[in-house]
């Protein structure tokens, strides 16, 4: 193992010894403690870093574990068969154990010239700079090496800016990170309104761990998200959807919710929901909060967010708006309600890219809240059987908890579903018989018969 001392950068260290933090060996993963290991066999220092470290210190469980090193990605991919190199913006390795990805990254540090490009660069063109940024300062490619100081002030919060060392089990702040984590509060590394030049997403994530930690984002890095929102028009609607499902799979989407209508991103990101919040029915807002209820109890049960049923609830009140106004009363598969769905999709698809997988499944959500609410003894098992009931029916009781009128028809379905053979029969003996419409004769040519 290389000695500390002797890396550089250290001096700029506050270091924080084995008996004045709470981080123990047994709850950190047996594979980054592998990857640490080997990395040091080697002769390169290896540290844990950013939110595995933090989660550690805040006696949470990390749900993964970062590594920074001063080896460079390819040497660490010589030390790991299991290894790859991913990204362009930022070159990472991902070292893979089973189900288990460690992420490794090299100490980053700030070039000494910085080439500004412009938009209609190419990736090819870009290939082999290590540091650029457009016009509008976000940076598009980040690989510049450093020490471990200069990695420390490239991170974004200070919360996310600790290194732990196995070498004597030490932590290492070079950014006052420990206070801020101590006082549970979020604060941007270096001057916010460059960093967000950097990278926008980051205002998003200043959210995100608002949100999932309950800490509070000082003043100076909150006060200029608000005139900054725009430049998230230059990150793709893709990977703003991707963030939009972070921000709301933290089990605390409701402070999320509330965080992002305060925030002044709102109308970057979910500009057709916030526009309708302020014409729509009461119920169609508390809808909402019940979705949010529901994802954050997925999340505290350790399941998986359903995108889908998310986002067929946040575009629930622009739906209705807009049914509404184009006095469509019935969610059913009519030409001009499925006309009006595809218009909602495609006013959020402005804002964050929705898979065309997930933007189906919402219509489908939508357009079973008809079969469910208009039942009869030939479409009921139909209905039972679609693949996605199981979500529209939970769609389905979520809009009467809400306070919609819809006649008990979640009861009927709970009862349907779970009831037995006896109680099945009744529901369906009480149920309207449809009609076989009859077929109208066509007068044969020439009027008569």
């Amino acid at each position: 193992m290389p000695e500390l001392a002797e890396l550089p950068g250290i001096e700029n260290a506050r270091i924080i010894p084995r008996e004045e933090h709470s981080i123990s060996r047994k709850d950190i993963s047996p594979h980054a403690l592998n990857v640490l290991s080997r990395l040091n066999a080697a002769g390169f220092y290896g540290f844990l870093v950013g939110g595995g470290v933090r989660d550690l210190l805040l006696g949470e469980k990390p749900k993964d574990f970062d590594v920074a090193t001063n080896a460079t990605p390819e040497e660490v991919r010589q030390l790991f068969r299991n290894a790859r190199i991913i990204g362009r913006r930022f070159r990472i390795v991902h070292v893979r154990f089973g189900r288990e990805i460690i992420e490794v990254t090299t100490f980053r540090g700030s070039p000494e010239k910085q080439l500004t490009v412009d938009e209609k660069s190419t990736r090819r063109s870009l290939k082999h700079i290590d540091a650029a940024q457009n016009e509008d300062g976000l940076m598009v490619r980040d690989n510049v090496y450093g020490q471990i100081d200069e990695d420390a002030r490239r991170r974004d919060f200070t919360i996310n800016a600790l290194y732990y060392t196995t070498d004597g089990f030490k932590l290492l702040d070079f950014c006052d990170s420990l206070p801020d984590l101590q006082a549970h509060k979020i604060r941007m590394i270096g001057d916010p309104q460059e960093r967000y030049r950097e990278d926008p997403v980051r205002m998003l994530r200043a959210l995100r761990f608002s949100a999932k930690l309950g800490f509070e984002i000082s003043h100076e890095t909150i006060a200029p998200v608000e005139s900054l929102s725009d430049l998230l028009s230059r990150i793709s609607s893709a990977r703003l959807f991707d963030e939009l499902i972070k921000l709301f799979s933290t089990g605390y989407s409701q402070s999320a919710y509330q965080l992002l209508r305060n925030s002044g991103l709102k109308d970057a990101l979910l500009a057709p929901t916030f526009v309708a919040l302020e014409q729509c029915q009461p119920e169609e807002a508390r809808l909402l909060e019940f979705a949010f209820n529901n994802t954050d109890a997925r999340v505290a049960l350790e399941k998986s967010v359903t995108p889908y049923f998310l986002f067929a609830a946040l575009l629930w009140p622009p739906l209705r708006l807009s049914m509404r106004q184009a006095n469509c009363e019935s969610l059913d598969s009519s030409p001009q309600f499925l006309q009006l769905a595809s218009q909602v999709l495609a006013e959020q698809n402005k804002f964050t890219s929705i898979p065309k997988r997930i933007s189906y499944a919402c219509r489908e959500i939508w357009e079973l809240q008809g079969r469910l609410t208009r039942r009869t003894r030939q479409t009921v098992d139909v209905t039972l059987n679609h693949p996605r009931f199981r979500a529209a029916y939970d769609f389905l009781v979520l809009r009467e908890a809400a306070g919609e009128e819809l006649g008990d028809s979640g009861e009927w379905w709970t009862v349907y579903q779970f009831g037995d053979d006896i109680q099945k029969q009744e529901q369906i003996e009480g149920l309207p018989k449809t009609r076989r419409r009859r077929r109208r004769k066509r007068r044969p040519a020439g009027g008569k018969l």
